[in-house]
């Protein structure tokens, strides 16, 4: 590759917004791990096993996006969960990496 077009690219993927790149480290910014785990339950469902629920639902990226946004109740049992205060983007990215798991 060019230098200009490796100093291009490096540019371009500095500029995108973190939403894009959700991980364990963004779930736990926006505060979901304090009632969720990866792989147990805590006071809500483990993500693997949301991610296990949902595996073949293809409208479960919007649906657990406006989840996280407006909060949900009697899907995973007596305790619903509450609205979270994150962005749509980011919404979307921590409902996609949670389906990945």
């Amino acid at each position: 590759m060019h230098p200009s077009r490796l100093i291009a690219a490096v540019a371009l993927a500095a500029a995108l917004p973190v939403a894009a790149h959700a991980s364990q480290e963004l779930a736990t910014s926006k505060n979901c791990m304090a009632c969720h785990s990866v792989d147990k339950k805590l006071v809500g469902p483990a993500f693997k096993d949301i991610a296990a629920k949902y595996k073949t639902d293809k409208a479960a990226p919007a649906q657990l996006s406006q989840s996280i946004v407006k909060g949900s109740s009697g899907k995973w049992g007596p305790i619903p969960m509450p609205p979270n205060p994150v962005s749509e983007a980011d919404a979307g990215a921590l409902a996609k990496w949670v389906l990945s798991l």
